[in-house]
C-alpha cells in the first residue's frame, strides 16, 4: 500500500476521468498530490464499451481506468482507495478524514465525485437488488445467459447495456417511456438491427414482482395500457444524479439539480475548492469521458496558478 503522508498541497477527491486527468497534469506541474476513491474509476469503470475517446476506436471502461491510473501513478500520484467520512475547514487548508482512519491536511481540494445511478424508486426494488435488479450489465451480465433480461432507459448507457446484453442473454426488451431513442446515432443504429433486441417505446415500468427473486415486471404503455412480462433480469440505466453529500458539508454553491457551481477555471465558491466532471455546471451537461478529463485538466492549472501565489 502507497504510504500516505499527512499533508499535500492537492488532495483530488474522485477516481474517475476527471480526477486521474487531474493528478496527471498536477504532476507534471510538480503538485505533489494525492487521490482518495471508494473504487477504481466510478462508472466508467461499467462501462463494456468506449469508442468515442481519441486515440481509443474501442476500450472497455476498466481497461480506460487503468491506463489512467498507471499513467497518474507513473508520475508520482499517491492513491488510496478509501472513504471520506468528513472535510473541516482549517485556517490554512481542509483536513479530511477517511474511513481507515486518515486525517490528511490539503492546502487545495478537488472534488471529482461524480453521479450515482438513479433508482426507479419502485417498492421492491432494493429488494431485489442483486437478485434480478442490477445497474450495471458491465458487472453482471454473465449471471444471465440465455435467459430473458429488460433494460430500462432511451440514451447510450441503456443502449450500450442491450447490445452487451444481446451477446449473452436470449432476448433483450429495452423499454423506454419516450417515442424516440435519444443519443449516439451509431448506437441507435446498432440496437435497432439487432434481432436480439425489442425496444418497447411510450412506456413506464410500474412495478417490480416475484417471491424470492425477480420473476417479472409490469409495464404501463401510453396507447395500450398495463401488461405484465415475465424477464430474469431488469437493467436500470434512467441516468445519474450528483452525489451531494460533500458539496453540502463544504457549503459549496449547486444548482437545483444538485451539480456544483463552477467558474470556467472549473473553481467552487468556496475558497481553495475546484470540482471537475460530471459533478459540475460546464461541459454544457454534456456528460462525456473526454470532457471529465478536460475539466481535470483545467481544475489542475488553475490550482497549480492558486498555490504559486501561495508562496
Amino acid at each position: 500500500m502507497t504510504n500516505i503522508k499527512k499533508e499535500y498541497p492537492l488532495v483530488i477527491i474522485g477516481t474517475g476521468p476527471a480526477g486521474l486527468t487531474a493528478s496527471i497534469y498536477a504532476s507534471r506541474y510538480r503538485v505533489d498530490n494525492l487521490i482518495i476513491g471508494q473504487a477504481m474509476g466510478g462508472l466508467v469503470f461499467e462501462a463494456h464499451k468506449i469508442c468515442n475517446f481519441p486515440s481509443e476506436k474501442e476500450v472497455t471502461g476498466r481497461e480506460l481506468t487503468e491506463k489512467m491510473q498507471d499513467h497518474a501513478q507513473s508520475l508520482g500520484a499517491s492513491i488510496l482507495i478509501d472513504q471520506v467520512t468528513k472535510i473541516r475547514k482549517e485556517k490554512n487548508g481542509f483536513t479530511i478524514s477517511t474511513g481507515l482512519g486518515h486525517d490528511i491536511l490539503a492546502k487545495t481540494l478537488l472534488l471529482a465525485i461524480g453521479t450515482k445511478h438513479r433508482k426507479l424508486e419502485l417498492p421492491n426494488e432494493d429488494r431485489f437488488l442483486g437478485k434480478g435488479i442490477s445497474y450495471c450489465a458491465t458487472c453482471d451480465a454473465m449471471f444471465y445467459q440465455d435467459k430473458t433480461v429488460a433494460v430500462i432507459g432511451g440514451s447510450d448507457s441503456a443502449h450500450t447495456a442491450s447490445l452487451y446484453l444481446s451477446e449473452i442473454a436470449k432476448h433483450v426488451y429495452q423499454i423506454y417511456r419516450g417515442e424516440k431513442m435519444r443519443g449516439e446515432v451509431a448506437w441507435i443504429q446498432q440496437l435497432l438491427e439487432n434481432d436480439k433486441i425489442e425496444v418497447i417505446y411510450n412506456t413506464q415500468v410500474t412495478e417490480v414482482k416475484g417471491k424470492d427473486k425477480l420473476e417479472g415486471i409490469v409495464l404501463d404503455n401510453s396507447h395500450n395500457g398495463q401488461k405484465e412480462i415475465s424477464i430474469h433480469g431488469l437493467f436500470i440505466e434512467i441516468g445519474t444524479i450528483p452525489r451531494t453529500d460533500l458539496a453540502k458539508e463544504l457549503d459549496l454553491d449547486l444548482d437545483q439539480a444538485g451539480y456544483i457551481k463552477v467558474e470556467g477555471d472549473q473553481r467552487a465558491s468556496e475558497k481553495g475548492i475546484w470540482a471537475a466532471g460530471d459533478i459540475t455546471t460546464n461541459s454544457n451537461g454534456f456528460r462525456q469521458i473526454v470532457n471529465a478529463s478536460s475539466e481535470g485538466a483545467v481544475a489542475a492549472e488553475s490550482i497549480f496558478k492558486y498555490l504559486q501565489t501561495l508562496k
